[in-house]
């Protein structure tokens, strides 16, 4: 399965940083949330990064019964420290225990707690979005070891750090068979975005990757897997967007969204292959740069216009021992792709199609008119974790 993973989401610029007074507006009703209300025991594992300047914008107070993990993003894997301050919480308390611990050991064994204590007749919805493989590139030298012929130091690593995680998502499913709870799961799995090429990530041979709108940036990878599929061992190219899986998991647990959301229900697509109901979406509309960026798809066709990001070009692996790329056009321009013919991005269609060009600029101009300003305010001086007991913590905004 196939889907797009923009980089920024709503009126976000960038990330959420965790000297910034930000996070996304306590009017939005997160999705745990809205699964509580059907009954759902919800349970979260892992990287947050949705804002913690406030406690009401952490967690357990956006609809999840407990949260194990940290606020932020970037953190190192054995101390658990982003930024001079420790970033680790059970709940609303700080975890200062595991320093040396590789994090993707005691995540896994959280969630095999969860599942080996949740009641059978309750239903689960269970958050877990692993650290791996996100930088730094950290592992334990037995999963770097089973790349030992890699020659570069970076892509064996990270190669490990994709083995840990297969070792991890190993460990949770045995668990969950263990418990009885594995055939009656929908499992989605799903990356966030492409791969970042500072930090041995690979998207060959699509263009470009991580905080650029190339399609190596924003075209991901996902899998669905669950006895109540109707069609199962095929790989599903329809349009998805990742706003869809909101509306999608919803449905499942026989929900209904809210009108009025960016995201549609793709139920139907993934449990048995049907067309997509989504024909149209917006990669990125950012006035934030210094050079104004916006990139939509609608049905086959892409523009890009202003800049679209770097590093560009098509970055290969080299049998996994260094990168080096085909150059790519300036970082700033306007491209139009037929995807359904050139997925790579190849063929700029700017200048020969330019009655398609006209069409495409004035969807984007519309999507445009509905921006508002960018959450993406300066380093607020109350967030220093010196001042919160070393650690990173809610309560200054």
């Amino acid at each position: 399965m196939t889907g797009y993973f923009p980089y920024h989401v709503g009126t976000q610029h960038l990330v959420i940083f965790p000297w910034q007074a930000s996070a996304v507006p306590s009017n939005f009703t997160f999705l745990p949330e809205k699964l509580k209300g059907l009954g759902y025991a919800t349970h979260m594992v892992g990287k947050w990064h949705l804002g913690m300047c406030n406690w009401k914008y952490t967690p357990t107070y956006r609809g999840f019964d407990s949260f194990y993990g940290y606020y932020n993003g970037a953190e190192d894997y054995y101390t658990h420290v982003v930024a001079t301050g420790l970033d680790l919480r059970d709940d609303k308390e700080v975890v200062k225990t595991k320093n040396g611990q590789y994090g993707t050991y005691f995540f896994t064994d959280r969630v095999v707690d969860i599942v080996e204590k949740h009641p059978a007749d309750t239903p689960l919805f269970l958050y877990l979005p692993f650290q791996n493989v996100h930088q730094p590139l950290q592992v334990p030298k037995r999963f770097e070891d089973i790349y030992a012929t890699v020659q570069n130091e970076n892509r064996r690593t990270l190669l490990g750090m994709v083995s840990a995680l297969d070792e991890a998502v190993g460990n949770v499913t045995m668990a969950m068979k263990n418990a009885g709870l594995w055939d009656n799961t929908l499992v989605i799995f799903t990356t966030d975005n492409g791969g970042w090429i500072v930090a041995s990530g690979n998207n060959y041979p699509l263009r470009g990757g991580k905080v650029t709108l190339w399609e190596g940036g924003n075209r991901g990878v996902a899998f669905a897997h669950g006895k109540m599929l109707q069609k199962t061992g095929y790989t599903n190219n329809e349009m998805i967007h990742a706003v869809d899986w909101f509306p999608t998991i919803l449905a499942a647990a026989g929900g209904t969204a809210d009108a009025g959301i960016d995201g549609v229900s793709q139920l139907d697509t993934i449990m048995t292959g049907k067309p997509s109901p989504r024909t149209e979406f917006v990669y990125n509309i950012d006035d934030e740069f210094p050079t104004k960026q916006g990139a939509i798809r609608v049905g086959d066709y892409k523009l890009i216009e202003g800049y679209a990001g770097k590093p560009d070009g098509w970055i290969r692996p080299d049998n996994l021992t260094d990168t080096k790329a085909d150059s790519g056009d300036p970082f700033i321009g306007t491209w139009l792709f037929n995807l359904k013919d050139d997925p790579t991005e190849h063929h700029n269609l700017a200048d020969t199609m330019p009655d398609k060009l006209k069409e495409m600029q004035a969807k984007l101009a519309e999507y445009r008119k509905s921006l508002v300003p960018a959450i993406n305010p300066p380093p607020d001086p109350k967030s220093n974790p010196q001042d919160w007991g070393g650690a990173w913590s809610p309560g200054w905004c």
